[in-house]
């Protein structure tokens, strides 16, 4: 899981990239967890939280774009 810091000094075009693939990693994790195949539950809410702290990011981008 990447730092709030490490993440907010990727450009908008490695957040989306970011972003797509936490998304990825969630359903992937969501069907290994159905299946009874996951391991590391925990992982599913770092995923979640970390694909929140990419959001926060893309409104905080586009607030100062706006101004």
């Amino acid at each position: 899981m990447a730092k709030f810091k490490e993440l907010s000094e990727l450009s908008a075009d490695e957040l989306s990239n970011r972003l797509r693939d936490l998304k990825q990693e969630g359903l992937n994790l969501r069907l290994q967890a159905s299946t009874g195949q996951l391991e590391n539950t925990a992982r599913i809410k770092a995923v979640r939280r970390e694909i929140a702290q990419v959001n926060t990011l893309f409104t905080t981008l586009n607030n100062k774009a706006a101004q």
